[in-house]
Parts: structure tokens; sequence; C-alpha cells
């Protein structure tokens, strides 16, 4: 049988000049960890200067 997956897409808040607190993506990682979702990619459409992109994905 196929395993059936759901999808998750966070984007990480960034301040007025696109960095962020380390402690803010623990926060995301951990949270959503806890509700069984899996990290599985990090985008960042412009390096150092967008929000990173968070995916996961868990069991359906």
């Amino acid at each position: 049988m196929n395993k059936q997956w759901k999808y998750l897409v966070v984007k990480v808040n960034t301040s007025v000049f696109g960095g962020f607190k380390m402690e803010t993506l623990q926060e995301e990682l951990d949270k959503h960890g806890r509700q069984g979702w899996e990290l599985v990619n990090v985008v960042h459409s412009m390096p150092g200067y967008s929000s990173p992109t968070l995916l996961f994905k868990k069991e359906a």
C-alpha cells in the first residue's frame, strides 16, 4: 500500500532588514515536530534577504 502524505508550509517571519532570530526558527521546528511533522526542506527565495520557508510532511 502506498503511503499518503500531508504537507505543511510555514514562513518564518523576518525583521524589516531580512534577518530572523534563531530562537524563532527553533520554536517553529519544535512546535511542528511535537505535532508529528517532519522537516523535509528549507527554501530561501533570496538567501539573506527573505524569510525562510519551512516545508514539512507527515503521514496522512
